[in-house]
């Protein structure tokens, strides 16, 4: 397999065709995600925290991250691992002070850099104030601030809750608190009540404590199921899907409700529109996608960009159980890029880029290969995947080392997720139900599910170096570090390889934030290849600027015959390979030049980008 060095494009000739509008700060940038219990402990109590981000800065600035996205570092519990806040205005002193916020702030700042924070405002922890006043009397003036009902009696007397909704973390929506004799809502963990945004004294505070942040230096948010806040009128009962549980999914309920857009106009009206920042939404249980567009078309005055969640469902035998796992074949994720790259442009609309995040498993072991033969080009064929695509770039913590899932030996006790732990009892409870006397419980299916597709994988410690825990920690870490970090899947091996996963990332990061071909252009597949079960091949053009994306995620080699295909004859033999990750980036060696021919051979999972 031959190797020599990539050239940079130079930016586009027509650089300044776009309107200011059109070339807004946020559209190019490069948004890294940082899970902070995981990232770096600084202090040695196996925890992540403010000062061991601060501590990497310099790597972050150097990977040519734009943007720092903190998943929630305020006080917390940590039922939810912190998406359970129980005061907005601190930090959880687990993760510093304030003074430790206003240090790496500023880190952040003078590096160039920006820093956006997690917004949780459909619930908080039962554990914050206005939770705790809310349930100590029915009279209490925030007795209303969440979502309180009384039960109802079954046919044999017996209390049940107010309707039949199920959590999203499974169980029912609603816990009793027998000191006021009612159930309060809660679409999440029993720690997670929800907010009543009907009230605009709760609306009001929030926005409030929006501002807070945004001047004491916060960049912007990304907003945790902001598409839940507005409940169906009269709560009324799901449909029965699943007739051996009383409770039953409730997204038609509560996803995209009746005044949802009136508060986040409103939101936007009394804070976002006085402030220079970014915003992106987190909507689930959305599959429409004019509904999702909904959010963030620039007409409707709501956010900058929305999440959606289709690519990540493509291999879900259900979006509402997404641990049960489904065989998925490459036409579903060709189908889902195609149309979210073409959808609504003309009116606007801006596409989020991503393919992992703190709720998915590693994409080199979900959708990839993470066999020690092809993990690298799997992982740098992902790479490829995301940067040539149009819209705003999100990287998860540790995506840019090709990390993977942890190991199948591990056991159960090994996951500390929620949703884990309440997907594996549900399954066990139902067929301990069903089982015969002295039966035995098979549970290997539902390890199987985890081992493939839990949260879990994403939130292990992140590797920095071969020492003991991966120099995470000098203590004992929150959670198991995988076990593959001595073999060079950390980042100081990494740092120190031009051919490593890292170095891939760095190189291809850096082309993107300078090419408004691959940030703004038109996309179009190359239809000869539409159907083709390992090729995934499309067109990316500006003005007279074209790249041809040719990407090959399967373990065989392909010959792909351009000719007569959408790529035009002025294309071939003219364009010029831009991006490989078959090819070493010793800068030190003269580039061989290599053009886009009529016949075009791909390795296993090798992905070719060429730019005319």
């Amino acid at each position: 397999m031959s190797r020599s060095n990539i050239v940079l494009e130079s930016l586009d000739p027509h650089h300044s065709s776009l309107g200011q509008s059109e070339r807004a700060w946020w559209k190019s940038a490069i948004i890294y995600q940082i899970y902070p219990i995981s990232f770096f402990d600084s202090n040695g109590d196996g925890l992540g925290d403010l000062n061991g981000i601060y501590s990497k800065l310099d790597y972050l600035r150097d990977l040519g991250v734009d943007i720092l996205w903190l998943s929630p570092i305020y006080k917390s519990p940590l039922a939810d691992m912190g998406y359970d806040i129980a005061d907005y205005y601190s930090t959880d002193p687990r993760y510093g002070t304030l003074g430790d916020w206003d240090r790496l702030t500023k880190g952040v700042h003078d590096r160039g850099m920006k820093l956006v924070m997690d917004l949780v405002v459909n619930h908080t922890s039962d554990e914050h104030d206005w939770f705790t006043q809310s349930r100590s009397s029915k009279d209490h003036p925030k007795r209303n601030w969440y979502v309180w009902r009384p039960g109802k009696l079954s046919t044999d007397g017996v209390g049940r809750p107010p309707n039949n909704w199920r959590s999203v973390f499974q169980g029912p929506a609603w816990d009793y608190d027998e000191a006021t004799d009612e159930y309060y809502l809660h679409l999440y963990l029993t720690k997670q009540p929800d907010l009543n945004w009907d009230n605009e004294e709760v609306r009001e505070s929030v926005y409030k404590m929006m501002k807070f942040w945004l001047d004491r230096g916060c960049d912007g948010f990304r907003m945790d199921v902001i598409n839940l806040l507005s409940k169906t009128d009269g709560l009324p009962d799901a449909p029965v899907v699943d007739e051996n549980d009383p409770t039953q999914p409730a997204p038609m309920h509560y996803a995209n409700g009746p005044r949802v857009h009136e508060y986040i106009k409103e939101m936007n009206q009394k804070v976002l529109s006085h402030y220079d920042i970014f915003t992106v939404g987190e909507a689930p249980f959305s599959h429409s996608a004019d509904d999702l567009a909904e959010y963030a078309l620039p007409q409707n005055k709501e956010l900058k960009t929305i999440f959606q969640f289709e690519l990540m469902d493509i291999d879900s035998s259900d979006p509402l159980e997404p641990l049960i796992p489904k065989p998925w074949k490459l036409s579903d994720l060709k189908n889902v890029v195609e149309k979210w790259q073409t959808f609504k442009r003309e009116e606007g609309f801006w596409n989020t880029i991503f393919i992992e995040n703190h709720d998915q498993s590693r994409v080199v072991s979900r959708f990839g290969n993470d066999s020690e033969e092809w993990r690298s080009y799997s992982a740098k064929l992902f790479a490829l995947l995301v940067v040539s695509q149009g819209g705003t770039l999100f990287i998860y913590q540790g995506q840019e080392l090709g990390l993977k899932n942890f190991p199948e030996s591990w056991g159960l006790e090994e996951y500390k997720d929620a949703a884990t732990i309440n997907f594996w009892n549900r399954f066990k409870e139902r067929r301990t139900a069903e089982a015969k006397l002295g039966e035995e419980i098979d549970m290997s299916d539902v390890m199987k599910a985890l081992q493939r597709k839990a949260r879990d994988h994403s939130r292990v410690p992140m590797p920095w170096t071969a020492d003991p825990h991966a120099g995470f920690t000098t203590g004992t870490p929150w959670m198991r570090v995988n076990d593959d970090y001595a073999q060079g899947w950390n980042v100081e091996a990494q740092l120190g390889n031009k051919t490593s996963v890292y170095a891939f990332y760095r190189h291809v990061l850096g082309y993107r934030k300078k090419s408004d071909l691959l940030v703004h252009g038109d996309f179009r597949v190359i239809e000869r290849y539409r159907d083709h079960p390992q090729v995934f091949a499309f067109l990316r053009t500006f003005g007279p600027t074209t790249a041809v994306v040719l990407l090959n995620f399967g373990q065989e080699q392909v010959t792909l015959a351009l000719e007569d295909t959408d790529v035009s004859p002025n294309i071939v033999e003219f364009a010029e390979l831009a991006l490989d990750n078959y090819r070493d980036l010793d800068t030190n060696t003269e580039p061989g030049r290599e053009v886009l021919h009529a016949s075009v051979i791909l390795e296993g999972y090798q992905g070719k980008i060429f730019v005319k």
